[in-house]
């Protein structure tokens, strides 16, 4: 469910998987291991719904992340 001034972007990933402090990597959503590790630790990041603070968690196509007032879900490269 999309909330008022919530932004919604496909994120497409080659392979099966990615990780999440990568994931974030890519959506210029931080610029470094070490901010994704302190946006994980002071901000609230939600996957699929549910905290996470590992940035080494696994995501797959179909995971949504939900960071402040982004959700990033995750696709396979070749989706149309």
């Amino acid at each position: 469910m999309t909330t008022v001034g919530e932004e919604r972007r496909e994120i497409a990933i080659r392979g099966e998987m990615i990780r999440l402090g990568q994931l974030l990597k890519l959506a210029d959503l931080v610029d470094s291991g070490g901010e994704a590790r302190d946006l994980l630790e002071f901000e609230e990041v939600l996957v699929n719904g549910e905290r996470e603070t590992r940035r080494g968690r696994q995501l797959h196509p179909g995971d949504e992340v939900a960071v402040t007032d982004t959700v990033l879900q995750i696709v396979p490269i070749d989706a149309p």
